[in-house]
């Protein structure tokens, strides 16, 4: 057996050359690695003039595809905004439910962070299901809020109780339901569950915080809104 030198070859890109260098990542997460890579570089290679380092495969279809997610979950929430401004025709109230739709995305962080699991494109969707989720529980209950506000009277109270109650059951189904459907593939249980173990997470850390957000924070929020309506109102009248 004879060893012979290997033939040059010299790659171009854009008219430029250039050296390509891969690697395989085990038992590490994608942003951790290159994290390191970059301080490891930055600090051991010194380029001469005319030279720089890109990033690109794996790593660059990632960062693209976070941006993407990001512009979508922004369209939603103003879509949704929107929406919101159009059926209730009240700025707060729109926006209450736009915050209370945001304040679930971070049971899905808290999850993804409880389970050691970065940030993907699978968690990422799992967030904007929550947003949409969320949104939809508290326009029904908003719903149910505003019958009951007609047939009593005005009173806050009694309405916020009636729509909550009333509400309770088909909230705990759903995230009941939803959490344990999801359980199985969360837990990486079958083939290829580990692909979509991401957005399991998201979900039913999602799940998770949108009960007490939906049950507790969202009708007080709702409550100081209108109290401090109808208390403006009075002093209006009185003036």
């Amino acid at each position: 057996m004879e060893l012979s030198k290997g033939t040059p070859d010299i790659t171009r890109e854009d008219l430029k050359s250039n050296i390509v260098v891969t690697a395989r990542l085990e038992n590490r997460d994608l942003g951790g690695a290159i994290r390191d890579i970059k301080n490891t570089l930055g600090q051991n290679l010194m380029l001469p003039p005319g030279y720089y380092l890109v990033y690109a495969g794996t790593w660059a279809q990632q960062q693209s595809s976070f941006r993407e997610l990001l512009m979508i979950l922004l369209a939603a929430t103003v879509l949704v905004f929107s929406v919101l401004l159009f059926l209730f025709r009240d700025f707060r109230i729109s926006l209450l439910v736009i915050f209370i739709s945001t304040l679930g995305t971070a049971g899905c962080i808290w999850a993804l962070y409880l389970t050691g699991i970065q940030l993907n494109v699978g968690s990422y969707t799992g967030i904007i299901m929550i947003v949409g989720i969320v949104a939809e529980n508290a326009i029904f209950t908003i719903n149910q809020f505003w019958a009951n506000m007609k047939s009593s009277g005005g009173d806050v109270d009694a309405s916020i109780r009636y729509a909550i109650s009333l509400r309770i059951r088909p909230k705990l189904m759903t995230a009941i339901g939803a959490i344990l459907a999801l359980t199985p593939l969360a837990m990486g249980i079958g083939v290829g569950a580990q692909m979509q173990q991401p957005l399991a997470i998201a979900v039913i850390g999602g799940f998770v915080i949108a009960l007490p957000l939906l049950l507790f924070v969202f009708p007080s929020l709702l409550r100081w809104i209108f109290i401090g309506r109808s208390f403006a109102r009075i002093v209006h009248l009185n003036h």
